[in-house]
């Protein structure tokens, strides 16, 4: 899929043009055909929960939103030329890193498939289970329905997020292919967004990005777009409605968008999209 290096919007100018004209994800309510917004079921890939499950969440979001505000401190104290300051802040961060438990126990956790450790690795992933059970989603999906495959891509944008007022901004980029032997158009969008808390929204709208695309068989349809959460991470997923549009009367069907995380921390496959 296009690259989108995390530090540069370049990808983000059709999101930026967009959003200006459409019924946002993220609108006001009174934007929106129908928002729904309820509590998430406990086991929900680790988001919600009660008892330990909650303590653990808890302190996961503390601690990212720790590693947010020093990294939001080391870009101001580097554009304001501080450099003496900037140089303590990434000390800093490069302590939280490797400390860091999430990181730590994944980092460990490679290099003990790389090495074929496979035991040590089994009690890696079993820990990382126990404290993080929502970071083996990773911040992408896959997922083929009747011969349309979506393929999505998400990233933390720290240039539009202010973690000192509760605001994670990501990105993501969203391929559609037909690969069915019959063309197709997206009528709507239906997408569930769940954030680090377990608070879950429902959101549906007409089409992505202003537009009902056409896909014909054998090609393919990308567009940009974005989530802000009010923690430092969470999740999406959802389904396009589309029908066949070479068949008079044919009835819409449904395309799975496999779940995806949105994190600040990211993943192994990298920070792009």
């Amino acid at each position: 899929m296009q690259s989108l290096s995390i530090k540069s919007l370049g990808d983000l100018r059709l999101l930026t043009s967009a959003t200006t004209n459409r019924k946002r994800e993220w609108a006001n309510c009174s934007m929106r055909r129908r928002v729904t917004i309820m509590a998430c079921a406990s086991d929900r890939n680790g988001y919600g929960g009660s008892g330990r499950e909650d303590s653990t969440t808890s302190s996961f979001q503390s601690r990212s939103h720790t590693y947010a505000l020093l990294k939001q401190q080391m870009e101001v104290a580097a554009k304001s030329e501080d450099y003496k300051e900037a140089a303590r802040i990434r000390d800093s961060l490069k302590l939280f890193e490797e400390e860091e438990p999430v990181l730590r126990l994944r980092r460990l956790l490679k290099e003990a498939i790389a090495d074929e450790r496979f035991k040590d690795a089994a009690k890696y992933r079993d820990e990382l289970k126990s404290i993080a059970p929502h970071s083996f989603l990773k911040c992408s999906s896959d997922a083929t329905t009747l011969g349309i495959r979506v393929q999505v891509r998400s990233v933390y944008i720290e240039g539009r997020s202010q973690p000192s007022k509760g605001l994670y901004f990501f990105a993501y980029r969203i391929r559609i292919s037909n690969n069915s032997d019959q063309p197709v158009q997206l009528l709507r969008r239906h997408w569930i967004i769940t954030d680090g808390n377990g608070r879950m929204e429902n959101v549906w709208g007409s089409g992505v990005v202003g537009e009902q695309p056409t896909i014909l068989p054998g090609t393919s349809f990308e567009y940009s777009s974005a989530c802000p959460l009010n923690t430092p991470n969470g999740r999406m997923e959802g389904d396009f409605e589309m029908i066949h549009i070479d068949k008079v009367g044919s009835r819409s069907f449904n395309v799975a968008i496999a779940p995806f995380s949105l994190s600040l921390l990211g993943d192994d496959e990298g920070n792009s999209i």
